[in-house]
């Protein structure tokens, strides 16, 4: 492949729906530009794209893949992008380095959830945007109602700048709006076509839409519409429409749709043409850095003489073969055989053999300049995310915005050699999915995995004893319960054993105050001493303490920790021979529980705040489920972007670990949320007993 400046380079990512043929196109795109002798077939796993195992196994789309291509003297990086939502990490990551996207629409599906989803992360980003309606030969193909819904849905700037000659079986060609000519295709899988004049029986409606796509394009300049309203649309040169055109999209008051079928190749050479027109080159595309060394905002335009910058944005993680890191070069030029620095951790990174991808293919290159992709493998300590800059000039760029995980579950390998290998399997998937997050549970001791969903984290396991033959259980988690006492209570203990030789003697009044709750506590505890006249000596007060604290991780109640308690003692006796640390340790943690029993103790549950962003249509189901069946407590909504609405509510955790799964199903896939971690709060009475009898049957199980 030849090299390209910045001028010509273009980055596109390809979203959709999955099942909307973006794989398909990606193959008509390679085959149509003379890259590929024949089209795969994601059926048979041939594709380009699509290699991974797994994707060969479920026939659609995990990782992004880069896909160039070579047209009109420009270089197109196409990214094809998976469209299941429990991907959306990958989506997210192609977001950061494109310079546009196109959606691609099933004729027959229409506008689907993905689509929908992927078009309003787009729009946050602020990444040119294009439609192609894709598979107008399929059965029950509806252009019209398909553009009705892509507006209706996405956004009124939406404009066909095509229209089909037919569909399903009978899908003939494609008419251009603004050429006001048709492309009929050739049968066979060849893509070829000739230019006709657009056929009698659909040329009323092809020109009525004409006139409008001309008109919308007119109205971008003062001198067009004056020549328009004068002559017509044939008083506008090809040139003044294409200004116009640009305008309009810079304006976003056209964002272009193109029709055609991946499948026959027809309207393949038309998208291509129609996106040199739509989305800027990488030369137009200006970036922000952040200078570390004044701590300063530095402006980059994406030549090849400014200081290097580039922005790794997927790493794919093998065993054997090790760490390859995707990135974008956004200015200057990055070289085989160089040293670079991480943004991130400061350290040098020592540049190998660069790559140029296809799929899985990899081409060795000397340079990657500015605007292009390229690869490294088995950089030490880079991520997903990290800047990489020359040392002489500290640039940082902004990294990607990953979706927040919402869903988390315990891990339980299936034997001790799983075990052994599970957190180096699971660190290096990570590295792979940025959104994947491993913790372990202080209180209930489990390792807990969170992601986007629960079918996310089971693809996650699958992948894991598919890569490093490591095999475990996903279950929902333990709520991590706690208790707290309400009141003031106190109690003397006596502890006195006599075993014949030395005994043990030690005895202590202990006083239990509630504390404020406070989130930002570190020590649950906050331990005093009101003795006077050393009754107890100050050297055994630690084992008081430690004593206290024992009772405390076993709470009164449920089993679960209490928290937030002032503890003083006030009193107590010792023996001049008998009384040792233990005797105090063991005195402390009685006089704690009998304290505790008194002091009217409660359990309480962590309460999450959740953000719901769900179509208007929803609302009264959402609010409906939150305060019929989560406990939920709404605390306001907000309309937002395009018909939507975010709901704010404190739910209980034990009612919300499966909300991914609850959500998915109430607003058909259209409905995403974030939770945190807001407080804790009383558990109702009626829960309460619950979680007491089932902790007393866990204790007897035990026994």
């Amino acid at each position: 492949m030849k090299e390209y400046g910045p001028d010509r380079i273009h980055t596109i990512g390809l979203f959709g729906h999955g099942g909307a043929g973006k794989t398909t196109l990606a193959e008509a795109l390679l085959f149509a530009s003379k890259a590929l002798p024949r089209m795969g077939r994601v059926e048979d796993g041939s594709t380009v794209s699509d290699y991974d195992p797994d994707e060969v196994k479920r026939h659609a789309s995990i990782n992004l893949s880069v896909i160039p291509i070579e047209w009109n003297g420009n270089k197109f990086n196409f990214i094809d992008v998976p469209g299941y939502a429990d991907f959306r990490g990958e989506a997210a990551a192609a977001l950061r380095v494109i310079d546009g996207m196109v959606l691609v629409l099933d004729a027959a599906g229409g506008v689907e959830v993905g689509a929908e989803l992927l078009w309003q992360m787009a729009r946050e980003a602020n990444i040119p945007r294009v439609v192609f309606i894709n598979k107008l030969d399929r059965e029950n193909a509806n252009f019209q109602r398909t553009v009705e819904q892509a507006k209706g849905l996405l956004s009124e700037a939406i404009t066909p700048m095509h229209m089909p000659i037919g569909s399903g079986a009978n899908f003939k060609g494609i008419v251009s709006l603004r050429k006001r000519k048709a492309w009929l295709h050739h049968n066979g899988k060849d893509g070829a076509y000739e230019i006709a004049e657009i056929p009698a029986e659909i040329r009323p409606a092809a020109l009525q839409m004409a006139d409008g796509l001309i008109e919308k394009i007119a109205m971008t300049n003062d001198h067009l519409i004056e020549e328009y309203l004068e002559g017509g649309a044939e008083a506008l040169s090809d040139e003044e429409l294409r200004q116009g055109f640009q305008a309009a999209i810079n304006a976003h008051t056209i964002m272009p749709l193109f029709i055609g079928s991946a499948t026959t190749l027809s309207g393949i050479p038309q998208l291509l043409d129609g996106i040199l027109d739509a989305i800027p080159s990488a030369a137009k595309r200006l970036t922000t850095a952040h200078d570390l060394r004044n701590d300063d905002d530095y402006f980059l335009e994406g030549k090849a003489d400014e200081p290097l910058s580039a922005l790794v944005f997927k790493t794919h993680v093998d065993q054997y073969v090790g760490r390859l890191s995707c990135f974008r070069v956004f200015s200057g030029e990055l070289h085989s055989n160089s040293v670079v620095r991480n943004a991130r951790t400061g350290r040098d990174e020592r540049i190998g053999q660069l790559f140029q991808l296809r799929g899985k293919e990899q081409t060795p290159v000397s340079v990657v300049r500015a605007g292009d992709l390229g690869a490294v493998a088995k950089l030490a300590d880079t991520l997903s995310g990290d800047t990489l800059y020359g040392p002489e000039n500290p640039l940082r760029l902004r990294g990607i915005s990953y979706p927040e995980a919402a869903f988390t579950a315990k891990v339980t390998p299936h034997s001790k050699n799983d075990l052994d290998k599970l957190g180096n399997a699971l660190h290096r998937i990570i590295e792979e999915d940025p959104i994947l997050q491993l913790g372990r549970d202080i209180q209930t001791g489990e390792t807990l995995l969170s992601g986007l969903s629960e079918s996310h984290l089971n693809f996650v396991a699958e992948r894991v004893k598919r890569k490093f033959d490591v095999h475990f259980d996903l279950a929902i988690p333990s709520v991590p319960y706690r208790e707290r006492i309400s009141s003031t209570a106190s109690s003397t203990y006596r502890h006195k054993k006599q075993t014949g030789g030395a005994g043990q003697f030690a005895e202590i009044s202990l006083r239990l105050e509630p504390l404020p709750a406070d989130p930002d506590r570190a020590d649950p505890l906050e331990f005093a001493s009101e003795i006077v006249g050393g009754v107890v000596s100050r050297s055994f007060w630690p084992a008081i303490e430690k004593g206290i604290r024992e009772s405390m991780a076993l709470g009164v109640l449920s089993g679960h920790p209490v928290i937030d308690v002032k503890a003083v003692i006030y009193d107590g006796k010792e023996h001049p021979v008998d009384s040792k640390e233990i005797a105090f340790k063991t005195a402390g943690k009685f006089a704690f529980r009998e304290a505790a029993r008194k002091a009217n103790p409660v359990i309480i549950e962590p309460i999450y705040v959740l953000n719901i962003n769900v179509p208007d249509e929803y609302v009264g189901d959402i609010l409906s489920d939150l305060n019929g069946n989560k406990r939920g407590r709404v605390q306001g909504m907000e309309q937002i972007g395009h018909s939507r609405t975010l709901i704010t509510a404190h739910v209980p955790l034990a009612e919300c670990q499966r909300y991914s799964t609850d959500l998915r199903s109430i607003t058909q896939g259209r409905g995403d949320f974030v939770m945190r971690l807001d407080h804790y709060d009383d558990v109702p009475h009626s829960v309460a007993q619950t979680i007491i009898a089932n902790a007393k049957q866990h204790h007897d199980d035990d026994e």
